[in-house]
């Protein structure tokens, strides 16, 4: 279980900082980050992260497919964490 606590805590850093970075380069016209990249981040299990820097940053939160979809993610890894926990012993 320590394992799978750790992962969480290292991708969801990843994915928070790679929202951040990518609200970064928006400002700055610099290449961006891929929508396609950032689904994926919060997709492995990064919803948290993402959606904290959506949050902090106001980084892709007027697009459809970020507000709704981030939080969805969201609620199926709640619910696959806790299938783990009950199912995992």
């Amino acid at each position: 279980m320590e394992w799978f606590v750790a992962y969480l805590v290292f991708i969801n850093s990843i994915t928070f900082l790679m929202y951040k970075l990518d609200k970064w380069k928006a400002k700055r016209k610099y290449s961006r980050i891929s929508e396609k990249t950032l689904l994926g981040l919060a997709a492995i299990g990064g919803a948290v992260g993402a959606l904290l820097s959506m949050k902090m940053y106001r980084h892709k939160v007027k697009k459809i497919k970020f507000s709704v979809g981030v939080p969805a993610l969201l609620i199926a890894q709640i619910i696959v964490f806790f299938l783990i926990l009950y199912y995992g012993k």
